[in-house]
This record gives structure tokens, C-alpha cells and sequence, in this order.
């Protein structure tokens, strides 16, 4: 299924997917999804409060699971997309990856990476943001509300 029907859409919402079952798990509804070649090599979501840890982000998630799919530490080559944008120790993580491309959906700008003063991606690391923005920020909005009600 390689072709043009692999968009940055396709695979956001994938992420999107992600992102539901960790909001269905309690967990802040994040999801986050790694493509090398066009080939989905990890999906995951937050998993910090079902893995009572606080570096359990979906993307860390799917660093380390990209990485032991590659057999690499490097991820160069690779695109991840993830639902919101990444903190800065998902930022960190992915600079000593070295991601190739970073899509995102929804901005955070309390705690997003480019809220910083300091660039904290790898210089040669591509950034997307804005796709699938809307639905990602709703599942977001609708998370937390629920947790003020």
C-alpha cells in the first residue's frame, strides 16, 4: 500500500487512533506513530499512568519501539507523527534519535518544544505541524474538561 494514498493524513490518524485509546485508559489522549519507507514500524500512546511512569510518553513509546524494529538508534530516515506537539524531553529524545521529520497535530503552547527560547530539535530534523489539528485538540479539550467535571 505504498503510493500516494500514504499521506501525512493516513498516518495522523493513525496517531488519532492511538490517541482515543489512551484517553479510553485514563491516560492524556496522545498518540504517536513512527514510518520508515513508508512503512508503519511503531504506534503507540501515553502510557504513564498505566505504567506509573512519568517518561512514558507516546513518543518516547515509539522511539524505543521504532529504534528495536530498526535494529538502530538512529532514526534519520523516519517520520513520526504524533497528535500533540512534543515537550521538551519528547523534543530532547527525539534530537539524540535524530529524527528525520517531526508531523504534529495540535499545538501546546504551555508545554510544546517551541515554546522554548533554545532550539531543542536536531538541526537537520524536518517539522510539520497542523494536521489533523482540530480532532486532536477536541479529544484533548474533552479529556481535560472531563477531569475538572
Amino acid at each position: 500500500m505504498k503510493s500516494h494514498l500514504l499521506t501525512h493524513e493516513y498516518f495522523m490518524n493513525i496517531a488519532y487512533q492511538q490517541a482515543l485509546i489512551a484517553g479510553q485508559n485514563k491516560e492524556i489522549p496522545v498518540g504517536a506513530v513512527v514510518v520508515a519507507d513508508g512503512q508503519l514500524i511503531a504506534k503507540t500512546h501515553n502510557q504513564t499512568e498505566q505504567l506509573k511512569d512519568v517518561t512514558a510518553h507516546a513518543e518516547i513509546l515509539a522511539i524505543t519501539a521504532a529504534t528495536h524494529f530498526l535494529g538502530a538508534k538512529y532514526l534519520k530516515k523516519c517520520t513520526m507523527y504524533v497528535t500533540l506537539e512534543p515537550c521538551t524531553m519528547c523534543a530532547g529524545a527525539l534530537y539524540w534519535a535524530q529524527i528525520g521529520t517531526l508531523v504534529y497535530a495540535a499545538d501546546d503552547p504551555d508545554r510544546g518544544f517551541s515554546s522554548k527560547a533554545a532550539p531543542i530539535l536536531h538541526p537537520k530534523t524536518k517539522v510539520v505541524k497542523g494536521i489533523l489539528a482540530e480532532p486532536c485538540q477536541q479529544l484533548l479539550q474533552k479529556f481535560f474538561k472531563s477531569l475538572r467535571n
